[in-house]
């Protein structure tokens, strides 16, 4: 990993609007409530020629009234020990408090090389104001606007002259191509708690409180010959139930997730079952055509005989029938229980998703099989497939050519479909199935 910056401060200063400032995105949410970031976030940065990492972190606290003070607080000294600079962020609008010069403690006892950033200096007048920031005995004073960016490219100059190591153009492209298992599912499933047993560090926050993980966040896994990114959303509920605007963007933030993931992990609550709002999550990942694999968590707490298992899987693949070929891990994120065989599920569906099978072979397993059933007549008109291939898409996409492709209906899709299924090991993956006029 490159250079790394930590933005710190009080909470509701303003840390993660300059994080989406320098990382040009979106990723952290903002909000006019305090206390909005918990987790540590991660993003790259980019300036005049030089490549650095950002950690947004929560608010440092003392004897607030948060229930998260504690973890958070946590959170931050693990960010600060990690960067190699760090950004202190302090708002003219409310002068030093009590809180900033703990901080600044917390700084001066880290030994890290620290910038005061005072943030929203909107006016020529509060310029003058930010000078009694001095007062708090760290290096150089930088006056800034994070929301409208104005004094961020003096900011940056001086940071990215501060580096301990600069190298130029240094992306981590390989990074790109990682393949991405987001872990999705209610709140309080135990989808962070997974993490960090996987990881064998807190990464990330976790309480019995549901709704604690508020972004996406991104974690590598390079352990044990296996390399991906592994995707921590927010709990997914239903939408009657979202109340603030902040539970709205971790929602959002878990769909876009989903959407730009390869594998979805979905956590389910042994100690629920398998209920409404995690039928339509699974709908939502078969609607983006990504791979699935189902985890059913807290298997520990749950009273078990022997079928116990075989009756928790039938009852979930009934509710997601038509589709039911994927895999289905019983585990435990507290006792560490099959949680390997998990990963070692999504790699595999990862696989089965970029699978491709040569023309030949499907043709000679399938027109045989099509000959003996062939489709129903419509209309007195008999169908005719003639020749299949695969697409070059993700995930697996078949094309069947016949002489009249739209009287081919769906319960004959399923099918093919379920032929391919049973011949190759496409488990975890939806298929698509075309019919072409030739």
């Amino acid at each position: 990993m490159g250079n790394i910056v930590a933005i710190v401060g009080r909470p509701n200063v303003g840390k993660s609007t300059l994080f989406n400032r320098l990382t040009g995105t979106r990723q952290a949410i903002v909000d006019e409530m305090s206390g909005v970031t918990r987790d540590r976030l991660y993003g790259k940065a980019h300036w005049n020629g030089i490549d650095f990492s950002v950690i947004d972190t929560g608010g440092y606290a003392i004897n607030s009234e948060d229930v998260f003070e504690e973890a958070i607080r946590d959170q931050v000294l693990i960010a600060i020990e990690e960067a190699d600079i760090l950004l202190f962020v302090v708002d003219v609008t409310t002068g030093i408090t009590d809180y900033d010069e703990m901080v600044a403690e917390v700084i001066r006892r880290s030994g890290k090389k620290a910038l005061v950033v005072v943030n929203k200096v909107d006016t020529h007048d509060r310029e003058a104001e930010s000078a009694y920031f001095y007062s708090l005995g760290l290096s150089e004073l930088y006056s800034i606007s994070s929301i409208n960016g104005a004094g961020t490219g003096d900011l940056l100059d001086a940071l990215v002259r501060e580096l301990p190591d600069k190298q130029v153009n240094r992306p981590e492209e390989e990074d790109l191509n990682l393949p991405r298992f987001a872990i999705v599912g209610r709140p309080n499933a135990g989808k962070s708690s997974l993490i960090n047993a996987l990881t064998g560090e807190d990464r990330n926050i976790v309480t019995p409180i549901s709704g604690t993980t508020r972004d996406s966040l991104y974690t590598r896994f390079n352990k044990f010959g296996h390399d991906f990114f592994l995707v921590d959303t927010a709990g997914i509920r239903k939408k009657a139930k979202v109340h603030e605007n902040l539970e709205f963007y971790s929602v959002m933030r878990a769909v876009r997730a989903i959407e730009n993931s390869d594998v979805c992990i979905l956590m389910i609550d042994a100690t629920r079952g398998f209920e409404g709002q995690d039928q339509k999550i699974f709908s939502l990942i078969e609607r983006n055509r990504k791979g699935i694999v189902v985890v059913v968590n807290k298997w520990d707490l749950i009273e078990k005989d022997t079928h116990s298992t075989k009756l928790f899987e039938a009852e979930i693949r009934e509710k997601t029938a038509p589709y039911v070929d994927y895999p289905i891990i019983f585990t435990s994120a507290i006792t560490k229980q099959r949680l390997f065989k998990t990963l070692e599920e999504a790699a595999r569906v990862y696989e089965n998703r970029t699978r491709k099978i040569s023309t030949s072979q499907i043709n000679e397993f399938l027109l045989p099989l099509i000959a003996n059933t062939p489709p129903p007549a419509t209309k007195g008109k008999y169908i005719k497939i003639k020749f299949i291939t695969q697409l070059p898409t993700i995930p697996p996409s078949f094309a069947f050519f016949c002489n009249l492709p739209q009287y081919v209906k769906e319960p004959y899709k399923r099918f093919l479909e379920n032929k391919i299924r049973g011949k190759w090991d496409l488990s975890g993956v939806p298929v698509n199935i075309f019919m072409r006029k030739k």
